[in-house]
């Protein structure tokens, strides 16, 4: 999540232009091999992180929609440009595809899979990077690779019209998947509390972030340094750390459990992971929502947890969010009242009122898509 890469300045005191989609294809494949040998079990990766995470947590929350142990049975593996990606398909009906936060993964979605397979097609997603994709060694992660991993997978896995739901720096990257697409792959838009960039470097125009911005190129500058960056990442990992760093962006403090832990802290032990946390916490922010979102004209649903203390209801991002629709005919907001960064684990319940309605009111994927009211 967003809240694990923004902590390491909390960590530390107690202690480019755009580059189109459809250009960067041209590129062939990416320079780079998976860091790690196919699982020596034969079982999907992905199943073993998530089993891992779940032998650390007493019995799962009442209000879980599915099991970590049942996530596992339904994650298989994509290869990507040589790389493996790690994804989860359930269900029956117009596919939805999610794709988490920062530090987060398919286990993520652990209180919405069951629900929204009972009416769609659900494919949850592990970004290159994060849960139990490969992390490959050298890598440099950007907004725009995790938006064309994300084009890719629906042309070559779904191979139908999707929906794709994300959280944070995931919804930016929906975004930015959306305004690229040119073969129609995508036909809605959910956004949960979008991050205004990979980083925080991008919000340049927040009075709070030009005061933290020296502060937060001297930090970039030290995690590049090896020894310094696995310290930093170590006590970013352990047990307490991680949970005073859920709470602190949960609004529904009983959500964040001893699974939750795991789900973040499981992944964050493998091979790859650390590099992968200080390409993207130094790496370049991205395209803009702000400057993406005029040009998608498909169906958006934006729900945001007022409670959010990264991209802030007051912040730069938060303020153009809350006046989209009012721009936008193609968009609908709701704001959820005490609820934090990540919407979909914190008040799963909120969530699913406000999103069922709207896939059910959808066009089909054959008829010609207008805008919602």
């Amino acid at each position: 999540m967003a809240a694990v890469a923004a902590h390491h300045h909390r960590v530390f005191s107690s202690a480019t232009p755009r580059t189109h989609l459809r250009d960067h294809r041209r590129s062939s494949s990416l320079p780079f091999s998976s860091s790690s040998s196919p699982p020596a079990d034969g079982r999907p990766r992905g199943a073993r992180v998530l089993r891992h995470a779940s032998s650390g947590s007493s019995a799962a929350p009442a209000n879980s929609s599915s099991s970590l142990e049942e996530l596992a049975r339904s994650c298989t593996t994509w290869t990507w440009r040589g790389m493996r990606v790690n994804y989860l398909v359930r269900g029956e009906g117009p596919p939805v595809l999610l794709v988490h936060g920062f530090g987060a993964s398919v286990a993520h979605w652990r209180r919405n899979i069951g629900v929204l397979s009972e009416s769609n097609t659900v494919y949850a997603i592990d970004l290159l990077g994060f849960g139990a994709s490969d992390k490959p060694a050298g890598f440099s992660y950007t907004m725009e690779t995790w938006a064309e991993l994300i084009l890719e997978f629906l042309d070559e896995v779904v191979k139908r019209p999707t929906v794709l739901v994300g959280n944070s720096v995931g919804s930016l990257a929906c975004v930015i998947a959306a305004s690229d697409s040119t073969r129609d792959l995508v036909r809605g838009l959910v956004l949960l509390n979008c991050s205004g960039g990979m980083n925080n470097k991008a919000i340049v125009d927040d009075w709070r972030i030009k005061l933290l911005l020296p502060l937060l190129w001297l930090i970039d500058f030290l995690l590049k340094q090896k020894r310094i960056a696995s310290a930093l990442f170590g006590r970013v990992k352990e047990r307490q750390n991680l949970k005073d760093i859920l709470l602190s962006v949960y609004g529904n403090k009983d959500a964040v459990d001893d699974e939750l832990v795991e789900i973040i802290r499981g992944p964050a032990d493998t091979e790859g992971a650390l590099d992968a946390f200080v390409s993207t916490v130094t790496g370049p922010p991205g395209p803009s929502p702000i400057a993406l979102m005029p040009e998608i004209k498909i169906p958006v649903l934006v729900l945001w947890g007022d409670q959010d203390p990264f991209t802030l209801i007051d912040g730069p991002v938060g303020k153009y969010f809350s006046g989209l629709p009012s721009e936008l005919s193609n968009v609908k907001l709701h704001m959820l009242e005490g609820v934090g960064h990540c919407p979909h684990d914190d008040r799963p319940d909120l969530v699913h009122e406000k999103l069922l309605p709207w896939l059910a009111n959808l066009p089909s994927a054959a008829e010609p898509e207008v805008a919602l009211t």
